[in-house]
């Protein structure tokens, strides 16, 4: 099981998880991606940037 990268809590995955998931640590509330399966991993999202039509 992989642990946040914030707060090292265990942050367990479903069955059917894909690279590139979003999902919410269930401690401290980061916004983390699922970057691997096998072994599972996950890493803090990127943070999104107003596009700003360029």
């Amino acid at each position: 099981m992989p642990e946040c990268p914030v707060c090292s809590a265990a942050v367990s995955l479903t069955d059917d998880a894909v690279v590139g998931e979003l999902l919410e640590c269930p401690d401290c509330g980061t916004e983390l991606e699922v970057t691997g399966l096998d072994p599972a991993a996950v890493s803090e999202a990127p943070q999104t940037e107003e596009d700003w039509g360029e």
